[in-house]
């Protein structure tokens, strides 16, 4: 079985309408049900089993089941039941089913990896565990099944798939497909996004390998061009895999072009998206793809010090800024808000809620750092270009800017004493490496690689991305995220020339984070490992590994001191609706120190971040990326001294009036006092979006930003909170 058609979200949607379906039962009784839904087999199916009658096969069970083989199974078993052949294994007609009924629930309930024979062929795929789908639905898809195409093999009971259930788990292989089942749509479009390295694709030659398919120099082209659009977010650019699976010639070419289009095409069951039947690549493009991945992949230039420094422009030396600040605003309470899709900033006036200015900067800026002083602004774009914006001027603008790379995420600067604002850091996506700059000029002065071993099988990685940097306040150095190998790196700037890094193995897949309420302790997420990673930045050394559930996304994360376990970190995430506590006191809290003390449940999946401010008594928390668009264009927020209470919904894409899109709220973010909170309202590039702003302490509509010129907002940096991490 597989989601892949529909994915979780559209199984998840189905879910609920079960849900309601069978509340409707305890209120309206079986016989009353019956006539009201006529038309819904599968609610006559939950009045049989108020009645008794949930385990015989009855026609209502076989509809309720073949509605579950739709949404869940069909995508690789086909609807005639047939399978795929070289790929998925037939259910019509098959002897496995058959001979071992409680083998089948073992299989849908726990997974499979590995070779499997049926009517005396070997399939060796991968089937994850169907966990999205309650007892009572494996059990009603099962009995579809077996007395479906010719099939007479009796029924499977709800009983005995609970009892599997709570069984123990077939033990999976490192490293299997099955480690991260049931992955998104909105997660993958998320992983996945384009790659602006894709911007360079007609400068790469066509590559060819022996025993690939024939390939013309159009077909060549145009698949690049979709694997750095589609694919090489997660399979990495040069295909080595990195939250995706590696593909490799060595790999794909035993698979074959008959094999890789059903994958490509479906879905893969650990959650690739199938491009084929959502409608995102046509047949032909299918096809393409299939045989592209079995030649080489071409490899994207290098970006070096030559190009670094040809890409550097001055525009206002340093000799010739301003000495003193030039202008009535409130800096301190000036948010930098991204403006992703025209590749700009908007500086607004944080008192005022007026625009100062619009500024032509990188590709969908990722992230906004503050100096020291918090006179400069350092933003990155997806594409590797660096700003640097001078809030001291008459009207703030651009004084310098470099690129170094193609693709990047990170920016940072100097902030222990004696130090300030003396160098910036940048770390790229591609190349796999970070710069170190002069922090008045962007000047690049040192480069260094981050391709190197991984943490856990210490396999060499070529292209390990640098995801996220912080400044220790604890030491002259910054820590950076490298997100494929799990290694963090503490690069100390005391003397570049003769640079020391210390590096401490974590854990895969690491992303964002951010310091607990002291600035001692950096807590980042190792997303994909399901981990939060905890270091000492005083003793420079790892303090503990957390297991968190499903891809953490905590952004900078929060910070409270809860009622009952003292401080805590706080983390979102992506893939569950959980909202976790994690305990930050070893001094006062020792019990609680680094473990999760506290589990909250959110709306849903898709978060990008929470927020709180230390005059705040609210933790907010996005779901930009749910599928449920009433989920997506809300908030909730819940109250820090009363959080067993639940949580408000703050109807925010409502509040901002914007008209027609997908309007997806995201990223929170306080103004200096700590007693207004930002939300970004995230809509199509062509339609309007607005910033709406919150009273923090009555959670009552305070103001809306509107103009044509935000265009896609999303990040909002204040100025004062981002320079003393406020979070």
């Amino acid at each position: 079985m597989t989601y892949a058609i529909l994915g979780v979200s559209g199984v998840r949607r189905w879910a609920v309408r079960l849900t309601i379906a069978g509340g409707l039962v305890a209120m309206a009784g079986v016989a009353g049900l019956r006539t009201a839904a006529a038309d819904d087999p599968l609610a006559v199916h939950r009045a049989e089993a108020a009645a008794g009658n949930q385990e015989t096969v009855t026609a209502a069970r076989l509809e309720a089941g073949r509605k579950v083989f739709e949404a869940a199974c069909m995508a690789c078993h086909q609807a005639t039941g047939q399978g795929l052949p070289g790929a998925f294994p037939p259910l019509a007609g098959s002897d496995l089913l058959k001979a071992d009924t409680n083998r089948a629930v073992h299989i849908v309930v726990n997974g499979l990896h590995g070779p499997v024979v049926v009517k005396g062929v070997q399939f060796n795929s991968v089937m994850p565990p169907m966990a999205q789908l309650s007892d009572a639905e494996i059990a009603d898809a099962l009995t579809y099944v077996m007395n479906s195409w010719g099939n007479s093999f009796g029924s499977v009971t709800t009983a005995e798939v609970t009892t599997v259930r709570a069984g123990p788990k077939p033990k999976q292989e490192a490293g299997s497909a099955t480690e991260h089942p049931g992955t998104t749509v909105a997660e993958m479009k998320y992983g996945g996004a384009p790659s602006p390295v894709g911007a360079v694709a007609q400068q790469i030659e066509m590559v060819t390998s022996a025993g690939a398919p024939d390939m013309t120099r159009a077909e060549f082209d145009h698949a690049k061009q979709i694997y750095f659009e589609r694919c090489a977010g997660c399979h990495g650019v040069l295909r080595k895999g990195a939250t995706g699976k590696p593909l490799t010639p060595d790999i794909t070419q035993k698979k074959g072009t008959d094999y890789l289009k059903v994958f490509i095409n479906y879905g893969s069951p650990a959650g690739m998206p199938n491009w084929g039947t959502s409608g995102a690549l046509t047949p032909e493009e299918v096809d393409i793809m299939a045989r592209y991945i079995q030649h080489v992949p071409p490899m994207p230039p290098e970006f070096g010090m030559k190009e670094m420094r040809a890409a550097w422009k001055v525009f206002v030396p340093v000799a010739e800024r301003p000495t003193r600040k030039m202008n009535d605003f409130n800096i301190d309470n000036i948010f930098v808000v991204t403006l992703r899709d025209s590749g700009e900033v908007a500086l607004i006036d944080g008192d005022t809620k007026r625009i100062i200015n619009i500024l032509k900067t990188g590709y969908a800026v990722h992230i906004s750092r503050l100096s020291h002083s918090g006179r400069y602004v350092y933003t990155v774009g997806r594409d590797a270009r660096l700003d640097l914006i001078d809030l001291w001027m008459e009207m703030p603008g651009i004084v310098a800017e470099t690129k170094v790379g193609l693709e990047a995420r990170s920016v940072e600067t100097s902030k222990y004493e004696g130090y300030e604002d003396r160098y910036a850091i940048a770390g790229s996506y591609w190349p796999p490496q970070y710069v170190i700059m002069d922090g008045q000029s962007l000047e690049p002065l040192k480069i260094m690689s981050t391709r190197g071993m991984t943490v856990d099988t210490q396999e060499f990685h070529p292209e390990p991305r640098v995801a996220a940097i912080v400044a220790s306040h604890e030491h002259p150095e910054w820590i950076v995220n490298v997100k494929e190998t799990g290694q963090i790196l503490l690069v100390n700037y005391e003397d570049i020339d003769n640079i020391k890094v210390t590096q401490i193995g974590a854990a895969r897949f690491l992303h964002d984070g951010g310091w607990d309420s002291t600035k001692r302790y950096y807590l980042t997420a190792a997303n994909q490992s399901n981990k939060v990673v905890v270091i000492d930045s005083r003793t420079q050394k790892l303090t503990a590994l957390i297991d968190v559930d499903k891809i953490p996304h905590p952004g900078r994360g929060a910070n409270i001191k809860d009622p009952k376990f003292g401080p805590v970190w706080i983390t979102s995430a992506l893939g569950n609706e959980k909202i976790t506590f994690i305990g930050t006191d070893p001094h006062d809290h020792p019990a609680q120190a680094w473990k999760v003390v506290r589990v909250l449940t959110g709306q849903g999946g898709g978060s990008l971040f929470v927020k709180t401010h230390p005059k705040s008594s609210s933790l907010y928390v996005d779901t930009p990326l749910n599928p449920d668009a009433k989920i997506s264009q809300s908030v909730a927020v819940f109250d820090i001294n009363n959080l067993e209470a639940g949580y408000k919904v703050l109807p925010i894409a409502e509040w901002a009036d914007v008209g027609e899109g997908p309007k997806r709220v995201v990223h929170p973010e306080f103004n200096m006092a700590g007693d207004e909170v930002w939300f970004s309202v995230w809509n199509g590039k062509d339609q309007k979006s607005a910033i709406v702003v919150v009273d923090d302490r009555t959670h009552a509509l305070k103001a809306v930003i509107k103009d044509p010129r935000l265009i896609t907002p999303t990040g909002k940096f204040n100025v004062y909170n981002t320079t003393h991490d406020i979070y």
